[in-house]
């Protein structure tokens, strides 16, 4: 799951285009293809998550009460029984924690339009330049999918690239139409309660991270999102359904796997980065989250946190990390 930050840029980037959109992701899941092997594993795998089930959580320490929402960034209509269940515990909370406010939007909108090196490298080689001949045709084509043209996408970033190629070319029309997804939704709820909202991080977080690896890491890192958009379609539809089924771990575990579909991948190759990854997006932010959790606790006695569900589980997830910080935890859906 992209992180909100990149979930607006993505649609930004793809603004640049002219092309006809794509139909919107839905049919045939990626849960179909597995073979019983695979099948096994994923179940394996998602066993043994901790809190691996559940979008909606509480977390209590002394007089606080924490609430947890496991966000999915993209719209949906089956948003709607969820946001009913956590607007009353909205209205009554003192502070709500968002990945992003609006506010962080903003800024982040005005600096993409100010700083081109957010998203492109501005001088060096070019990507044709830099990625062999057949590379560079599956790069230039999956931003062609995308309706990136590629002589803009050969100046990318090539981690900001990456994490573009990320979303299915069926998924573009609908981030581009603006739809709010769950945390948009949730914003509207709290701005129309009355109740603060504060950012669990700055903006641009995510682009530091990654800025600060080097370009070929940044390219080794592109290759995985180098899939069929056939498949990529079946991924989408899959995790959207597991999200919505509470079955949390199994959306991130359907995106390791999905890496057994890459050519020219070893296992150990595709472990490799895609624990890169996982640290980037997932582990060290977690980790610095907690530190904000801990200060807005010191304030307020009821909050609430919405981030994006891939956030809650595991041993590194929010929820493992809050109660090894002394807090209980009790699924509320």
């Amino acid at each position: 799951m992209l992180p909100r930050a990149l979930v607006l840029a993505t649609a930004l980037a793809a603004l640049l285009a002219a092309a006809p959109a794509h139909a919107l992701c839905s049919g045939a899941t990626l849960l179909d293809r597995l073979t019983p092997a695979q099948t096994a594993a994923l179940a394996t795998a998602t066993a043994a998550t901790p809190f691996a089930e559940g979008r909606l959580w509480q977390a209590r320490r002394g007089d606080t009460t924490l609430t947890l929402i496991g966000t999915l960034h993209l719209a949906d209509p089956r948003h709607q029984p969820l946001i009913e269940t956590v607007s009353p515990l909205i209205a009554a909370a003192d502070l709500v924690l968002l990945e992003m406010t609006p506010q962080e939007e903003a800024a982040m909108q005005a600096a993409l339009a100010t700083d081109p090196s957010l998203m492109f490298r501005t001088d060096g080689p070019t990507l044709p330049e830099r990625l062999d001949e057949a590379t560079w045709a599956a790069v230039a084509e999956a931003a062609r999918a995308r309706n990136i043209p590629p002589f803009i996408a050969s100046r990318f970033q090539p981690w900001f690239l990456m994490l573009t190629f990320s979303v299915p070319p069926c998924a573009m029309p609908d981030m581009m139409s603006g739809g709010p997804g769950l945390d948009q939704l949730l914003m509207r709820e709290a701005e129309a309660a009355g109740v603060p909202m504060a950012a669990l991080e700055p903006w641009d977080t995510i682009f530091e991270l990654f800025a600060q690896s080097d370009i070929d890491s940044q390219i080794a890192l592109l290759h995985l999102t180098l899939l069929d958009p056939d498949l990529q379609s079946e991924m989408l539809v899959a995790m959207r359904d597991s999200y919505f089924a509470g079955r949390i771990a199994e959306t991130w575990e359907l995106s390791r796997l999905s890496l057994n579909f890459l050519p020219d991948l070893s296992a150990a190759e595709g472990a490799a980065l895609f624990a890169l990854t996982e640290e980037a997006l997932l582990t060290t932010r977690n980790a610095a989250w907690i530190r904000v959790i801990d200060t807005a606790a010191a304030a307020h006695d009821s909050i609430v946190l919405a981030a994006g569900a891939a956030h809650l589980p595991g041993q590194q997830g929010l929820l493992t990390l809050l109660q090894s910080d002394g807090w209980s935890i009790t699924r509320l859906d």
